[in-house]
């Protein structure tokens, strides 16, 4: 059977951005790397694809010609091996629209790609880890981590994520609605096997230390943090700045989050080696995490813990935050997160308590 995917010649280019890039991350040492030719679908996945192989369709954004959306890694994986079973061997002025769009409603890059950037930010075979700078040909990613690479962005993210050298870093089981993929494979038969190991040998325990720390500017954050100190009896501890931002909140909290500053804090815990589980809220600003919680994360050891996040958000969601929280703490379980509008209404305390049982935390 003939499939859509085009070929995409190899040769060499500089993975990774110039020390110039604007809100370069540390993880994109410029290198040069030579990747053989392989095939791509011009389109990412569409909903049609998808329940026709699979036989369902998860996604948040209802439309046969949409991305399909809120899919794992092991979804992709095992979509495209029941694929393979199955076939037996011009740039527009963009705007935020809040939704996905057809895979093919833009122009094509000069591969024959839609939709690179910015529709489902789509998953990678690769472990997120540091690049190995001496596999230069054909380089697979780390061998071993916890958290696999998507790339591109999604409709609901920055320009700053919207770059080729961006790589986001995601727990494997996070269905999240921005996440897709495409298929693509060799063009010529490889050798030997790939083979990753998950690295992260962390467990909940039965009756786990809880802390619940929380920033919040407007009180959404920690009315949803005080309902979860309630539900799990848990310590709560709201992460005050020394210096509040004043005035136009958008602004100064933006030039902070532009000149990478890192707030002093007020707030001062004595033992966080007492906790087993960090319960972290904040509000998502930009598809970031403001950077006072930054600042706690990097006051801290949080390895061998489990780290989950919540957030109050006002359309953005989550965005490539809980990405930024995973990079900082490799050595702990960043769980499966919780994002609500605003106050979250009369259903948060509910939702709580059904994001509580599936991170394996019991109220009490």
């Amino acid at each position: 059977m003939k499939d859509s995917l085009i070929l995409v010649r190899g040769g060499t280019f500089t993975m990774g951005s110039p020390d110039s890039e604007r809100q370069r991350g540390e993880d994109e040492t410029a290198h040069n790397v030579t990747v053989s030719d392989f095939y791509a679908d011009p389109c990412e996945v569409t909903q049609a694809d998808y329940e026709r192989i699979m036989g369902s369709n998860p996604s948040h954004f209802s439309g046969a010609d949409l991305p399909v959306d809120s899919v794992t890694w092991y979804d992709a994986i095992e979509y495209c091996n029941r694929l393979s079973e199955s076939r037996d061997p011009s740039v527009v002025t963009s705007s935020y629209r809040g939704k996905t769009i057809a895979v093919d409603s833009l122009s094509p890059n000069q591969f024959g790609l839609y939709n690179m950037y910015g529709n489902v930010s789509e998953w990678c075979f690769d472990y997120y880890g540091a690049y190995d700078l001496t596999r230069t040909v054909d380089p697979a990613g780390a061998a071993s981590g916890s958290l696999r690479v998507n790339r591109g962005g999604s409709y609901i993210d920055f320009a700053k994520h919207l770059r080729s050298a961006y790589r986001s870093a995601t727990n494997p089981e996070d269905p999240d609605q921005n996440l897709g993929f495409r298929i693509a494979r060799n063009a010529q038969a490889g050798e030997g096997t790939v083979e990753t190991t998950f690295s992260l040998d962390i467990q909940m325990p039965e009756n786990p230390r809880i802390l619940v720390a929380y920033f919040s500017y407007s009180g959404n954050t920690e009315n949803a943090a005080r309902i979860i100190r309630d539900k799990t009896g848990a310590d709560l501890v709201e992460l005050e700045m020394e210096n509040p931002y004043r005035g136009n909140i958008y602004e100064v909290s933006q030039a902070d989050l532009n000149n990478h500053v890192h707030p002093a804090l007020r707030t001062h815990i004595a033992d966080v080696d007492e906790y087993d589980v960090i319960l972290l809220g904040y509000p998502t600003w930009w598809a970031t995490m403001p950077m006072p919680v930054v600042t706690f994360m990097e006051s801290y050891d949080f390895d061998g813990k489990v780290v989950i996040p919540f957030s109050s958000h006002g359309g953005t969601m989550f965005g490539d935050s809980v990405s930024d929280l995973s990079k900082m703490i490799p050595g702990s379980y960043v769980g499966q997160g919780f994002e609500f509008n605003y106050s979250g209404g009369s259903g948060l305390s509910d939702e709580i308590s059904q994001w509580l049982a599936l991170n394996g935390i019991k109220e009490r």
